[in-house]
């Protein structure tokens, strides 16, 4: 069983080398590691070929204009040969000494789906120092329950970047969002074929604007948009 770990990127200079330590530094698994870069116009594409000689189970996929992180997902389907898939996000945000109990679900038979939520097991004031910012909660809150409304699901975390998915089931999902809404039309397209999405606790240490966090309340607008439309206009 392999491991096939995308990782879009835009403009993380400062943190796309260390995630790519860490996660190259995960033994328990045959590793892909495939990284897009979005058209970053910092020095992003540098350090992944840095960090590319020297691993060779590196596939780095360059975009030749900045296209969202949903463009970058969709660049690497066709090149997934692992057997479970999960998404990275190139911060350091999401902790990959998470990713082992993800993936063991998955690897296990037991889910064909994981997503590992920031919220599940965690007090509200744990919460508010994690997420920088009381706004995000409150918005992610509103938006998993909205989700969990139109796709009758039960989740704590629906936009979380941490999403494992059995990689048959990945790569026949087609994926129409270039940007952020990713997210809720990965979600509703799993509710659409009636897979549970299992969720387990993880870490997560949230960034604000300043420290480059990209996505914004316009997202949130677009999220609410892409639930409807995926689920009643598919």
């Amino acid at each position: 069983m392999s491991l096939t770990i995308i990782i879009p990127c835009y403009n993380e200079e400062k943190t796309i080398r260390t995630i790519l330590k860490k996660v190259i530094n995960l033994n328990q698994f045959k590793k892909q590691i495939i990284v897009i870069d979005d058209y970053s116009t910092d020095n992003s594409l540098s350090e992944i070929e840095n960090i590319k000689n020297s691993f060779n189970d590196i596939l780095v996929i360059k975009h030749t204009k900045n296209l969202g992180k949903g463009a970058a997902i969709k660049s690497s389907q066709k090149f997934i040969t692992g057997n479970v898939v999960i998404i990275q996000d190139a911060d350091l945000e999401y902790d990959p000494k998470d990713i082992p109990k993800l993936v063991k679900p998955i690897l296990n038979k037991d889910y064909l789906v994981v997503y590992g939520s920031r919220i599940l097991g965690k007090k509200y004031f744990e919460n508010l120092k994690n997420f920088s910012h009381w706004i995000r909660i409150f918005g992610n809150l509103i938006l998993t329950k909205f989700s969990n409304l139109i796709n009758k699901q039960n989740l704590t975390d629906a936009h979380t970047c941490y999403k494992v998915f059995d990689a048959e089931l990945f790569k026949k999902l087609e994926l129409k969002e270039n940007n952020f809404n990713f997210c809720p039309e990965v979600t509703t397209k799993i509710s659409n074929q009636g897979v549970k999405i299992h969720e387990l606790p993880i870490k997560y240490q949230g960034r604000d604007y300043d420290e480059g966090k990209k996505i914004k309340l316009i997202d949130a607008l677009k999220a609410i948009y892409c639930i409807l439309r995926y689920k009643f206009f598919r």
